[in-house]
């Protein structure tokens, strides 16, 4: 790689979501790691002793617990994953319909979306032929390697 597609690399890094990349070829290796910039807060309590003559302060009830999701069971599904790092598009131009959402029937080697990395749109195609259950990335949002793009229950 030369320097300028190296400082490409660290400009799109730096600009999406993601955290960590590392890439591996015969002539090179590279890892690049970007470090949160949130600070760390520590919190320390102090025990207030209160004065003897104060009134006893009535107890705090605890609020219930919120009831736990209903995890669904995804399972039987299978999950359409991102060959690369890239931003992920659900439509080939704003001005269209994406290529496929929730209920539409897919065939394998059908388009399904769009991820775009290092200025090249790569058309993803379906691996599987099924009904898509879901899409679980938001348009124009960064992807990462294998990270899961939408469910498709399998035909059959």
């Amino acid at each position: 790689m030369k320097a300028k597609e190296i400082q490409d690399l660290i400009d799109f890094i730096s600009n999406s979501g993601l955290a960590e990349v590392k890439i591996e070829t015969d002539e090179f290796k590279l890892s690049i790691k970007k470090y949160s910039e949130a600070p760390t807060v520590k919190m320390e309590s102090a025990t207030i002793a209160a004065p003897a003559a104060a009134a006893p302060t009535p107890p705090v009830l605890a609020t219930p617990a919120a009831a736990p999701a209903v995890k669904e069971d995804t399972s039987k599904y299978i999950e359409i994953k991102s060959p690369m790092i890239g931003t992920f598009y659900r439509t080939p131009n704003p001005d269209t319909d994406p290529f496929v959402s929730v209920g539409d029937t897919v065939s394998a080697g059908q388009t399904v979306c769009i991820i775009e990395a290092m200025k090249l749109f790569n058309e993803i195609e379906s691996e599987v032929s099924g009904k898509i259950v879901k899409v679980l990335v938001d348009n124009a949002q960064p992807v990462e390697y294998d990270q899961p793009l939408f469910l498709v229950d399998p035909v059959g």
